[in-house]
């Protein structure tokens, strides 16, 4: 095992539960469809982080952290993405009264009246916790710039970075897995239109201000 693996830990159990965009729409999905759409955007979003540890691995987010044309390019289409969520959401919200919400694979009767159509599969979860971290280049950047600073001396590179970025990945499924749990009774006391209506316009509110906030920021 990596010698600083103990030290590596307590960094990424602070970075894991620090908020950002895709605790934001885990919460969000979450509340609105209970353990089902929390886990599934949780899953969306480690594979996300998975994609970009293996690129800084292999050192491919070397190319995004050097070119500042990719890194504003994919920075802006996180910010639009994010963006497109917001809106989705401010609709969901002033619609919710007006139209009727489908039910999920599974759900119960009492449980089909309140799921948002946004989040009633879980492969519409999975994509927006996938997407939103892809095209969240300072995750990219963090992995090249973290991981080597936990490689002893001596110990072979390649192979340590790769350790490290599995235990990342598996603290991330691990934290996911327990905070949707954890949501799921919460979300059953959000049932009614009214909860979703304030839900849907909270986050997508939300989500616009972090969208705006990252198109405007400089870069790395």
């Amino acid at each position: 095992m990596p010698a600083l693996l103990l030290p590596f830990l307590a960094v990424v159990v602070v970075l894991t539960v620090t908020p950002g965009p895709d605790m934001l729409l885990v919460v969000r999905n979450g509340l609105s469809s209970g353990v089902r759409g929390a886990w599934y955007t949780g899953l969306g979003c480690c594979l996300g982080i998975s994609v970009h540890a293996t690129a800084a691995v292999l050192g491919l987010s070397a190319i995004l952290a050097a070119s500042a044309t990719a890194y504003a390019t994919v920075k802006l289409a996180g910010a639009a993405y994010l963006a497109y969520l917001g809106v989705r959401m401010l609709i969901s919200a002033i619609m919710a009264g007006d139209e009727p919400l489908d039910a999920a694979p599974g759900d119960t009767p009492d449980e089909a009246p309140s799921r948002p159509v946004a989040v009633r599969r879980a492969g519409t979860a999975f994509r927006q916790g996938l997407v939103t971290n892809l095209l969240n280049p300072k995750i990219a950047l963090l992995f090249l710039t973290l991981l080597p600073q936990f490689v002893a001396d001596g110990e072979p590179r390649l192979r340590t970075t790769a350790t490290l970025a599995a235990v990342f990945l598996g603290l991330a499924v691990l934290w996911w897995r327990t905070f949707s749990l954890a949501i799921g009774p919460i979300s059953r006391l959000l049932r009614g239109r009214r909860s979703r209506r304030t839900l849907d316009a909270l986050a997508g509110g939300a989500l616009l201000a972090i969208s705006a906030r990252v198109a405007l920021e400089r870069g790395a």
